[in-house]
Order: structure tokens, then C-alpha cells, then sequence
């Protein structure tokens, strides 16, 4: 038995945390490289380890599945947890020796006390190496629902509704997509610093950084693509200088458009990235109204305002359902609790927490936040409702609604932005993270009548 590295021994206690605690694989993952010291490209190895085995959970249970002769009967769960992650790097892993694989997988069983399961775990993990290739013929296959949630890793229900929405093509763009790495970007607080600063500053061995170049609303001229670790500019994070969001997140308040001097409603304001951006449009003639119902979100919002050095705006712990907000605002966003389909690729274990019950559950909550929040518009104002997901039920489906209810006229943002259209209805948008390489954002915009 060879001795595990650092960086599968983090993978490996993530995996068993994720799925045997219910803890959330990215908080999990911090406190173990914490704990045992990982930096630089150590650590990034136990990352893309650690995040790869939870996104692959369902391929690679297929394959373990597959080879078990007692069908239904699962593998206790240290010795999943070692075969979830042997099977992920021989099967999807580039870089590592086969033999290496098999070999720290089974001397994981081992060390979990497990070593009565080490010889069946060497042998599911030599079968799949002598039948990779057939393996992955199969996995090529993913012509139906059931057999692209299986290739691609996905809850049956997620596949079978995102198949019935967007079509086959779409459907399987978007689970590959969601295997891909998570985009890296970053917003320049123009309050303290350039983005031709923030370039010429941040850039160097280990990170480059670069202008965005999309088309509206994904390149605010305050958004760098970032190529490399984002650990390299943690220190400028931590003093206000930038902060880490999607093309896909910011576009949300391009759409918005603040302008200087205005008075903002963010009514979903936790935990303050779009916040922040939003006070820097308006300045300090500006005023700012966030609100937000849980405690510890609406601090985070406090803090993150705090940090770039901004303090025009009053943070309020109100629920937007039923709460006292004053009205009159030049303009309302509506960044609503949601069910986070579009961000699957940046939270690995996600996919494995959502449901059809947790749609129609946010679903309502959207419902009742955009019942009022049409009445804090002033006359001529206008309202952005967006999400982070993709789901038709979450985003056209209560655009439209929204529209009928509140008298509020919706702005045709498809006509900007033709390549951007949801698919459901034009006028809005939808941002594909398969096409458009970002968060999963949808977005609608509404003007109040009068003056």
C-alpha cells in the first residue's frame, strides 16, 4: 500500500463530508486544504480532484453499479467515496497514471479501516480500466433523457426538464457545460482603481487579466476575464479593490443601467456582489436601499459595502413579501431566490440538492417578492427581475405574470441582444453558459408607466 498524496486525501474527505454529512462540497473543501496546509498547485490539483468526483457522482455509481453482481447493494460508504474518485480520474482525469489511481484509491479504502473491501475495490477499478474504452463508447450515448443524465452526470428530472424546454442540442450543451470549469472573472471597483490599473497591477506569472469582449450586457467595461489562480489577487479582494463575479452576475445591473445621483431598490440584496456594483454606479449623490430578510446575509451585504469603501446606502433586514419599504425608487432589482440551475458549474455538489419540489417552492417565493415589488417604481421607473437559473416555470413563466399583474410594460431586451433571447419568449434574455460561457442568468426589464 503507497502512501495517498495531500491532494486525494482532501478529495477523499470532501467526497465522504459532501455526501455522507450533507456538507456543501466548497465549504468542506476550504477547511480541509486549510487544514492541511495545501497552496499553489497542490491545492489546485485537490480541487479539480475533489470538485470533478462530486460532479461525476452519477457516472461513475453507474460504472460501480454496473460491475456490483448484487444489483441495488452499494459499497459502504469510505469505500464509494474511494472508488467515486479512483473511477473519476481514470475515466475523465488527464495527467494521471493509471496504475497511480487504481493504486491510491485502494490504499484509500485501506486507511479508512475498510481493508476488508480493498480487494473488491481493486477489482471494480481494474475492470473499468481494461473496458475504459467500451465505457466511454456508452457514455458517448446520449440520445434520451435517461442516457445524457447518466453521460453527463445529472439528476434524471434535471435532464428530462431541461430536454422538454431547450430541446436535445441545448439540453446536452448545458450538462456538458456543466462539467467545464466555472468562468473566472472580476469586477474593478472604479471607485479605487482603473480596470487599466487593476490590469497593469494584478497581472503577472500566476494571473493574466483582460478586458471582456462579449456583446451587451456581458461586457461591463468594469469586468476583467481573469486566466490563472484568483488566489493571486486575494489581498486585493480583501482591501476593496475588486471582486470576484460572473460576466453573467454583472450583466444583471448593466441591464439595470444605474446612473449616477439615482435612489436604488435591491430587494434580494444578499449577499451584496450586485450591491456593490451598484453603488459604484450611483455614487455618493446616489441613494441605496438593500434589503434583505436573513440576518446573517444581510451583515454579509453591510460588510461587503464596508469593504469597497461605500457608504451611501442603508442595509435594511426586511422581508420583501410582507415588509415596510418605502417606495419612489428610480429603479427596482428583483435578483430573486432561485433554484441556481445556471451556476451548477461553480457549485459541484448543486446538481445533487435541487428538485422539481425545490422549483415550485422558489417559484412561489418569486411569486410573492414580485406581487410588490412593481409598486416600489416610480412613474417612469423601471424593474429588473432576474434569476440564476434556467427554468422556464422560475423566469418567463413569472416575467410574464409579473407583467400582467403590475401594469408594468416590458422592455424587448432581445431586440438588443438577438444572440442573448430566451428561448421562451424573446423580449427577455437568457444567458446559456454552454454558448455564452458564464452564469446561467436570466433577465427582464420593466418601465412604469407615468411620470
Amino acid at each position: 500500500m503507497s502512501r495517498v498524496t495531500p491532494e486525494r486525501q482532501v478529495a477523499f474527505a470532501v467526497l465522504r463530508s459532501t455526501f455522507e454529512s450533507d456538507e456543501h462540497t466548497e465549504a468542506a473543501f476550504r477547511e480541509e486544504a486549510a487544514g492541511r496546509e495545501l497552496t499553489g498547485r497542490t491545492r489546485a490539483q485537490a480541487q479539480r480532484l475533489t470538485f470533478g468526483a462530486v460532479q461525476r457522482r452519477g457516472t461513475t455509481d453507474w460504472v460501480i453499479g454496473s460491475f456490483t453482481k448484487q444489483k441495488g447493494r452499494r459499497p459502504d460508504p469510505p469505500v464509494a467515496a474511494a472508488l467515486r474518485l479512483g473511477i473519476f480520474e481514470l475515466l475523465f482525469s488527464d495527467g494521471t497514471p493509471d496504475h497511480a489511481a487504481v493504486d491510491q484509491a485502494v490504499s484509500l479504502v485501506r486507511e479508512a479501516g475498510a481493508g476488508h473491501a480493498a480487494g473488491f475495490a481493486n477489482a471494480v477499478l481494474r475492470r473499468t480500466l481494461r473496458e475504459r474504452d467500451s465505457i466511454l463508447e456508452r457514455l458517448a450515448d446520449d440520445s434520451s433523457p435517461e442516457k445524457a443524465a447518466v453521460a453527463h452526470s445529472f439528476p434524471d428530472w434535471l435532464a428530462r426538464l431541461w430536454w422538454e424546454e431547450l430541446g436535445r442540442d441545448r439540453a446536452v450543451a448545458l450538462m456538458a457545460a456543466a462539467n467545464r470549469p466555472a468562468e473566472k472573472a472580476v469586477r474593478v471597483n472604479t471607485a479605487r482603481i482603473t480596470p487599466e490599473e487593476a490590469i497593469e497591477r494584478f497581472s503577472g506569472p500566476d494571473l493574466e487579466l483582460t478586458r471582456a469582449e462579449r456583446p451587451w450586457p456581458l461586457a461591463p467595461p468594469e469586468l476583467l476575464i481573469a486566466r490563472g489562480s484568483l488566489a493571486a489577487i486575494e489581498e486585493a479582494a480583501d482591501d476593496g479593490l475588486v471582486v470576484a463575479q460572473s460576466r453573467g452576475s454583472a450583466a444583471v445591473v448593466e441591464v439595470l443601467d444605474p446612473l449616477e445621483g439615482e435612489r436604488i431598490l435591491d430587494l434580494c440584496a444578499g449577499p451584496g456582489i450586485k450591491t456593490g456594483q451598484i453603488a459604484a454606479r450611483v455614487g455618493r449623490m446616489g441613494n441605496m436601499v438593500s434589503v434583505e430578510p436573513v440576518e446573517s446575509r444581510a451583515e454579509d451585504v453591510s460588510i461587503q459595502l464596508e469593504r469597497l469603501g461605500f457608504h451611501h446606502g442603508l442595509v435594511a433586514e426586511v422581508d420583501a413579501r410582507d415588509g415596510e419599504i418605502m417606495s419612489g425608487f428610480d429603479r427596482v432589482l428583483v435578483d430573486a431566490p432561485c433554484s441556481d440551475l445556471g451556476a451548477l458549474s461553480s457549485r459541484p455538489d448543486a446538481r445533487w440538492r435541487k428538485s422539481p419540489a425545490l422549483i415550485e417552492r422558489v417559484a412561489r417565493l418569486q411569486g410573492e417578492i414580485l406581487e410588490r415589488a412593481g409598486a416600489f417604481v416610480k412613474g417612469g421607473g423601471s424593474l429588473v427581475y432576474s434569476t440564476c437559473t434556467i427554468s422556464k416555470r422560475e423566469n418567463s413563466d413569472q416575467a410574464l405574470a409579473m407583467a400582467e399583474k403590475s401594469g408594468l410594460v416590458i422592455d424587448d431586451l432581445g431586440a438588443r441582444a438577438p444572440q442573448l433571447a430566451d428561448p421562451h419568449d424573446s423580449r427577455f434574455l437568457q444567458l446559456m453558459p454552454d454558448r455564452d460561457h458564464t452564469t446561467g442568468f436570466f433577465i427582464a426589464r420593466f418601465t412604469s408607466g407615468g411620470v
